[in-house]
C-alpha cells in the first residue's frame, strides 16, 4: 500500500512538474516579447507629445540634473526606460506577496488563472495602445499581475517529495532559459510586418494576448490544485508583511513563524546566502534592462537584431546550464559562485567599452556565464541550506526587492562609466564609424 501511495504521488508530481513548465514558459514567451522593442517604442511615443510622457520626461530631467548625467539623448533614453521598468518591477514586488498569501488561503490554481487573465488584458491594453498614456496603464497592470513566477514557485514547493520539488525548480529555470531565448527574438519578428507604421508593436502585443489565452486555458483543464487542506500556517496578511518589510525579508522572519522553524544556525546562513544574492542582484542586474538601449544608441541595432542577441544570451545560458553547472558537485557552489562573479567584471568591461561586436559579443559571453552560474549555483546552496518548503518563496522575492534601490543603481551604473571609460571610449567612438545594421 505504501509503495502504491508513493507510486502514485510520483506520477502526480511529475504531471505537475510538465504543467508547471509549460504554464510557465507560455507566460515567459509573452512577456519578453517586448524586450527587443522598448527602445523604439519609447522613441516612438517621444514625438507624439503626449502629457502623461512629457510629465514623466521633467522627473527624468530632474533626476538627470541632480546625479550630473549630461543631457544627451543616450542617456535620456535610458534613464526614461530605466524609471519604466522600476515601476514594473516595485508592483511585482509589491503585489507577489499578496498574491502568495492569498494562494495560501484560496489556493494556487485560483490565483494562477486570475494573475494570467490580468496579464492578458495588460496586453490587450499594449496592442491598442495608441497613445503613451494607454501603454503606461498596460504596464502598470502587467506589474500588479506578474506574480506567476512566484505561484509556479509555490506550486513546486507543495510537492511532497524533495527530488520532485528539485526537479521541478530545475524546470523553471529551463522555462526561463527558453522564453527568455526565444521570446525576443519573437517578439522581433512579429514587428517586421508593421515596421513602417505607428503601431509596429501590435503583432508582437497580439501574440502575446494569444499566449497568455492559451496559458489561460492549459492552466484551467490540466493544471490539479496542489495546496493542501490547512497547510497554511500563518496569517495571509502577516505574512504578506514580512515579505515586503525590507527589515523582516532580509532577516527571513517569515519562517521563524512557521512550524519546526530553522535553528539560530540554519537562519545565519540563509541570512547570509540572502544578503548575498540581493548585493548580486543590486550590482550586476542593471546590464539586463539597460543592454538594449545600448545597442539602439551605439550600434544602432534594429529590433531584430535586438532579439538575435537576447537569443545568443538565452542559448549561451542554456548550454552552460546544461553542460557545465549541473556537473556541479554539491558543496562546491560558493566556490563556483565566487569565480562566476570574478568573470562578471571582464564582462562589463568589455560591453562598456564595446566600439564593435566582437568586443560586445565576447562581453556577452561572460556575462552569460557569470549570470547563469550565480543564479544556479545560488539556488542549489539555498536548497542545501534548509528544507523548507518556504525558501521557495524568497529565491522569488529577493529577485525583486533590489528595484527599492533601482535607480539607485543606474547612478551609481551611469557614474562608474563616466569615471572610468569617459576618456578611453570617447578616444575611440570619435575614431570609428557608427555601425550600420540593416532595419
Amino acid at each position: 500500500m505504501a509503495g502504491d501511495k508513493t507510486t502514485s504521488e510520483d506520477v502526480r508530481s511529475s504531471r505537475v512538474i510538465r504543467v508547471v513548465f509549460l504554464a510557465l514558459l507560455l507566460d515567459l514567451l509573452g512577456f519578453t516579447l517586448i524586450l527587443p522593442l522598448l527602445p523604439s517604442i519609447l522613441d516612438h511615443y517621444s514625438q507624439t507629445g503626449d502629457g502623461v510622457y512629457q510629465s514623466l520626461q521633467s522627473v527624468v530631467d530632474w533626476f538627470r540634473g541632480a546625479v550630473g548625467v549630461p543631457m544627451e539623448t543616450k542617456y535620456n533614453s535610458v534613464l526614461f526606460g530605466g524609471l519604466i521598468g522600476s515601476l514594473y518591477s516595485l508592483l511585482q514586488f509589491l503585489s507577489s506577496p499578496i498574491t502568495g498569501a492569498l494562494s495560501d488561503k484560496y489556493g494556487r490554481k485560483p490565483l494562477l488563472l486570475l494573475t494570467t487573465v490580468g496579464l492578458m488584458a495588460s496586453y490587450v491594453l499594449w496592442a491598442f495602445s495608441h497613445s503613451f498614456t494607454i501603454f503606461l496603464l498596460s504596464r502598470v497592470v502587467g506589474g500588479i499581475c506578474k506574480g506567476n513566477v512566484s505561484l509556479c514557485t509555490a506550486i513546486v514547493a507543495d510537492l511532497p517529495c524533495p527530488k520532485a520539488r528539485n526537479k521541478g525548480m530545475a524546470m523553471i529555470g529551463v522555462a526561463f532559459s527558453l522564453g527568455f531565448t526565444l521570446g525576443p527574438l519573437m517578439g522581433a519578428y512579429f514587428a517586421l510586418s508593421l515596421k513602417d507604421t505607428e503601431v509596429f508593436y501590435q503583432g508582437p502585443a497580439l501574440l502575446a494576448v494569444l499566449f497568455s489565452l492559451a496559458d489561460l486555458l492549459f492552466i484551467f483543464f490540466m493544471l490539479p490544485e496542489t495546496l493542501q487542506k490547512g497547510a497554511s500556517e500563518s496569517s495571509g496578511i502577516q505574512h504578506s508583511g514580512d515579505l515586503l518589510y525590507p527589515v523582516a525579508l532580509f532577516n527571513f522572519t517569515a519562517l521563524t513563524r512557521t512550524k519546526n522553524a530553522p535553528s539560530e544556525q540554519k537562519m545565519l546562513n540563509l541570512k547570509a546566502l540572502g544578503l548575498v544574492y540581493f548585493s548580486y542582484l543590486f550590482l550586476f542586474s542593471g546590464l539586463e534592462f539597460t543592454l538594449s538601449f545600448l545597442t539602439h544608441q551605439r550600434f544602432q541595432f534594429s529590433s531584430m537584431q535586438q532579439g538575435k542577441m537576447f537569443f545568443f544570451i538565452g542559448i549561451t545560458m542554456a548550454v552552460i546550464q546544461g553542460g557545465y553547472a549541473r556537473r556541479i558537485k554539491p558543496g562546491h557552489q560558493i566556490q563556483t559562485v565566487s569565480v562566476a562573479i570574478i568573470s562578471l567584471i571582464p564582462a562589463f568591461l568589455l560591453v562598456g567599452i564595446a566600439w564593435n561586436l566582437t568586443l560586445l559579443y565576447s562581453g556577452l559571453f561572460l556575462y552569460s556565464f557569470g549570470k547563469q552560474v550565480c543564479i544556479c549555483q545560488y539556488t542549489n546552496a539555498l536548497l542545501l541550506s534548509s528544507k523548507y518548503i518556504y525558501i521557495y518563496i524568497y529565491i522569488d522575492i529577493y529577485r525583486y526587492i533590489y528595484i527599492f534601490v533601482l535607480v539607485f543603481e543606474f547612478v551609481i551604473f551611469f557614474q562608474l562609466l563616466l569615471l572610468l571609460f569617459h576618456a578611453f571610449q570617447h578616444k575611440c567612438l570619435d575614431t570609428a564609424q557608427p555601425v550600420k545594421r540593416g532595419q
